[in-house]
C-alpha cells in the first residue's frame, strides 16, 4: 500500500475537523431529508434563510457536502443480489485497482481497508450470474488483484448513521 497521506486541508482549503454547531445541525437535517427547502431547513435549525443558504452553499463548495441523492431500494430496480467482496491486492497496486473497480458496473462502493484484505467492495447485481461476472471476470482480471472472497447478503438494515451535532450519541 502507498504511504502517502492526504493533505491536512480538505477540498477548497477547508481544514478538516469538527463542524460548528450550526453546520452540524444543518447536516443532520439534510441527512434526514435531502429534499428539504432552505426555508424549512432554516426554521428547523433556528437561523435565517440567507444564513442557511450561505452555509449550505459553502459546504457544497468546500466539499463537506459532496452531493444530493435519492436512496433507492435495490430490489425495486432489479438488483436482487447483494454481496461484499473482499479483495487482496499487490502492495503497490491500489491506484490501478481503484481505477479498474471504478469502471465495473454494479459496484456501489469500495474502500481501501486495513486487516487481512486490502479492499472491500459492495456489489449489487441483478442475479448470481451477474455477480459471478463482476467478481470472477471483472475484478479478478484487474492487474494487481491477487484474491477475492465473496459474502452474500441475505438481509440488510439501516443503522442510525452519524449524529452530526443533533445532540444524540
Amino acid at each position: 500500500m502507498s504511504t502517502e497521506r492526504p493533505p491536512a486541508d480538505g477540498p477548497a482549503g477547508r481544514s478538516a475537523g469538527p463542524l460548528d454547531p450550526t453546520d452540524a445541525a444543518l447536516l443532520a437535517e439534510l441527512r434526514r431529508d435531502g429534499r428539504i427547502s432552505i426555508r424549512a431547513l432554516a426554521e428547523r435549525t433556528h437561523i435565517s434563510r440567507s444564513n442557511a443558504y450561505t452555509r449550505v452553499s459553502r459546504m457544497v463548495e468546500d466539499g463537506t457536502i459532496r452531493g444530493f441523492s435519492a436512496e433507492v431500494d435495490p430490489h425495486s430496480v432489479g438488483l436482487g443480489t447483494t454481496a461484499y467482496v473482499a479483495i487482496t491486492i499487490d502492495q503497490t497496486a491500489w491506484r490501478l485497482v481503484a481505477a479498474g473497480i471504478s469502471e465495473i458496473p454494479y459496484v456501489e462502493h469500495f474502500a481501501l481497508i486495513g486487516g487481512d484484505n486490502d479492499v472491500l467492495a459492495l456489489v449489487r447485481a441483478p442475479d448470481n450470474t451477474a455477480l459471478r461476472d463482476v467478481v470472477l471476470d471483472r475484478i479478478q482480471d484487474i492487474p494487481g488483484v491477487r484474491t477475492t472472497r465473496t459474502w452474500l447478503v441475505f438481509e440488510e438494515r439501516t443503522g442510525r448513521g452519524v449524529p452530526y451535532g443533533d445532540g444524540e450519541g
